[in-house]
Order: C-alpha cells, then structure tokens, then sequence
C-alpha cells in the first residue's frame, strides 16, 4: 500500500518536476565522483600535514553533497513517485488497473510514461499501458 496513487494524466504532469529533481540529483553525483576522486588521492598519497586543512574542507563538502542528493531523493519521494533508479533514471508511480495495484513506469528518455508493471516484477516485467 502507497500513501499517494496516480492517474496516468497526474503522472505525466508531475513528469517535468521529477525530471528536474533527476537532473539535479545527477549534477550532484557528478560534482561529488569529482571530490571523491580528489579526496582519495590526497589520502591515498603521502600527504603532509599541511593536507589535513584540504583533506577536512573535501570531507565536508562530500558529506553536503550527500545531503543534497538525499534532499533531492526526498523531493521525488514527497511528490509519491519512487525513485528506483538513476542512471539511467528509473521512476515508478503507483496507480490501478482494473482493480488491481500497479506501477506506471517511466525510464529516462523517455517523453510520457507509457508503461506500467505489476508490483512485483519491477522494470523487467513492463508492459505498454
């Protein structure tokens, strides 16, 4: 059971915001990979000391951008949708069909949802609306 369910129509319209989110999200994964493999060079290296400054501003800024990832996984996650995936990005939104519990899915790339799967098959189990 799912605290929100869409119609296909509500789906689509929450699309743009949802890819806006995505986007965001990945902007932060591509910032934080670059400070990662910063970080693990100066830690891996023979760094002096005077590293220790550098080395503490990295692991704050990774841990920030952490919670900029996660503030943005929630914003998708506020709206009712489930984020399954990000690259490439795999959202599911839960909904009904003749009665019965599904997720319309919608995977990057792709302009409207136009899919759906039984809650138990995931992305492998799509099949067209």
């Amino acid at each position: 059971m799912y605290a929100k369910y869409f119609t296909i129509t509500q789906a689509n319209k929450l699309l743009p915001v949802i890819k806006e989110e995505i986007t965001a999200l990945k902007d932060v994964q591509a910032e934080f990979n670059e400070l990662w493999k910063t970080y693990q060079q100066l830690k891996d290296g023979n760094h002096v000391a005077t590293d220790a400054g550098r080395i503490f501003k990295l692991e704050s800024q990774l841990e920030f951008m952490e919670i900029l990832a996660q503030q943005h996984v929630n914003n998708i996650q506020a709206n009712g949708a489930l984020l399954k995936g990000i690259e490439p990005a795999l959202v599911d939104f839960p909904s009904f069909k003749g009665g019965a519990e599904i997720l319309l899915c919608w995977k990057e790339g792709e302009e409207t949802i136009s899919y759906y799967h039984d809650t138990k098959d995931g992305f492998s189990g799509r099949r067209p609306l």
